[in-house]
Parts: structure tokens; sequence; C-alpha cells
């Protein structure tokens, strides 16, 4: 969020204020039952190893103020085509839209036969735009990246009980979300010290998603092409996976050179990279059916897996 900074900001904290409010913990109860149901719950660190907490506002609760992270595992009810998803729900990194951009997704992934593991709960929040400044940048350690690297190496320590090939396992990620895809997806070695056999396990992932993202774009320069660069702390990797971009020209809240510069730097590295950018659709449009053409990015989406082989090429397309 650059350009406009504070107009987004305030669009973003209202977007967490109508879809992130705390409940109350009955009703918190609820959404988690909810949230769950058909799901097979882990917690991604033991109990008894302490982990960083975030900058906690409250009580914790299914989508906010979360100390102990968790993933929550969806497998396909027809056919298994032993490829997996990651979700990491968005939320400005300082709540969570575990329906919208979490469990929905899971709907679609299990309808084209892929397992899904939704990141339900990585640690919120944390701070990246600083008053100080008036600037932003990664805070130390990146709690939400230690989870996401945490759930790749669970998955694949689970890959065989879940019929999952290990080498077909990607991420999706909104918004923040989508920003985690493009953090894991460039990063050398794990971000914290190895706890046990599942962090001697690869996190890269084998495929990439950012929809909407976010925290990419620099916001240096004027409005030419050429000044459309990365913040420094996004470096991206020639090694990086495969990688799908959706985003609106129209966003209000994380202006659509996030994507662009992200592709033209992948593009750089001779990552193959495949991006669409729909004149409307705005922010947190997610996967609901609507009338504009933004709605239809999933089964372009579906298309572009098939296409590199994490999907067999000779199924029938579904919605």
């Amino acid at each position: 969020m650059q350009r406009g900074r504070s107009i987004a900001a305030n669009l973003l904290l209202a977007c967490v204020a109508v879809g992130y409010a705390a409940p109350t913990t009955s009703a918190a109860v609820r959404q988690q039952k909810q949230w769950l149901a058909g799901g097979e719950q882990t917690p991604l660190w033991p109990n008894s190893l302490a982990i960083a907490e975030p900058e906690l506002k409250g009580p914790e609760t299914a989508s906010q103020n979360v100390s102990r992270p968790t993933m929550t595992v969806y497998r396909p009810k027809g056919h298994n085509s032993g490829a997996a998803i990651i979700v990491y729900p968005g939320g400005g990194y300082q709540g969570l839209a575990v329906g919208l951009e979490g469990t929905e997704v899971c709907d679609w992934a299990n309808r084209i036969g892929m397992t899904c593991a939704v990141v339900l709960r990585y640690r919120v929040p944390q701070t990246w735009w600083h008053e100080n400044c008036h600037c932003q940048y990664q805070p130390r350690p990146f709690l939400p990246l230690e989870d996401a690297e945490r759930a790749m190496g669970l998955l694949r320590q689970r890959a065989a009980s879940l019929g999952v090939d290990p080498h077909k396992i990607g991420v999706i990620g909104f918004s923040a979300g989508g920003h985690l895809v493009t953090a894991i997806s460039n990063v050398a070695v794990r971000s914290y010290a190895l706890v046990d056999a599942a962090d001697r396990l690869s996190a890269r992932p084998n495929f990439a998603m950012p929809i909407y993202p976010g925290h990419l774009w620099s916001g240096d320069g004027g409005p030419g092409m050429d000044e459309v660069k990365l913040f420094d702390f996004d470096p991206v990797r020639a090694d990086a996976p495969p990688t799908f971009i959706v985003q609106a020209e129209d966003d209000p809240v994380d202006d659509v050179r996030n994507s662009i510069s992200y592709f033209l730097a992948l593009k750089a590295a001779k990552v193959p990279v495949e991006m669409h950018i729909y004149a409307s659709g705005g922010h947190a449009f997610g996967l609901r059916p609507n009338r504009q053409p933004i709605s239809h990015w999933p089964a372009l989406a579906e298309s572009w897996l098939r296409t590199i082989g994490i999907l067999p090429k000779n199924e029938a397309k579904s919605r």
C-alpha cells in the first residue's frame, strides 16, 4: 500500500473491522467448528515448544490475535489427483479471512481433485507500516513465514498417508497471504532453528498462486514501467516455482503494481509466470462468482495447473 496509502489503509482497516471483527468466546467456538467441519486440524508447533508471540491486542480468537497456529487438512471427496495446495488467508497481517480466503478455497481445490491444507491461523498481528518513517518493512522474525515453512514440512511429512505426491504441493494466498506466497517461494533455508524431521524437508512449493498480493511494490519512482520494482525485503530467486498471479487494476487496497512488479522480477529471473490483470474487481473478491469477468479466474487457474503438470491434462474441467 503505497500511493494513497492513508486511503488504502483506511479501506483495509474497515475491511478488517467488518470481516475479522473479534467475536465473543461462544461465537468464536461456533465459527471454529464451522470452519473445521470435515477437516483434520493439526498444531503447527509442538505444544511444549515456546514460540515467539505476535503483537497481541486482545484475547485469541479463531481469526485474530493468533499465538498458536494450526493447519487444517481437507481431503477430496471424489477423485484424488495426488496434488495438494496450502492456503494462506489474507487480512493485512492483522487478522485472517478464514472463510472467504480459506475454507472456500479448499471447496474449489477439493472439487478439482486436490488435497487442501488451510493455514487457518498463522500468527498475527504483526506491524508492517511504521508511522515514524512513513514506510513499511518486514518484521523480524517474520512469524507468518515461519508458520508457512513449518506447514509445508509437515504436509510433506504426511504426504504418503494423505495420498499426496510430495513433488506436487503448492501454495495459494490472498492479499497479505499473497505476499506470504511470494515469501515462501523465494526462501533458501528455514528462517528458524530446525525442530524435528519435518523441518529437514524442503519448504519450497512446487507451484505458487499469489492473488491480489500486497507488500511487494516499493512505490519508488513515478508511473513509468521502468520504475516498477520490488521492496528490498522481497528478493526473487531463479529457482522460484511456476507462478500464477491475479489482480484487479482498480484494487483500492493493494496497488496493481504489486503484481506487476513481481511478474517482471520473475520474468527477469526466467521463472515461468502467468498473470491476469482485470479492469475491475476491487479487492478481496476471493473465488465467489459474480457478474464480472474476474470471477472466472479459478477456471484459468485450473487450466494452468493442468498445463504445468500438477493436475492431469486429460480430465474434464470443473468450475
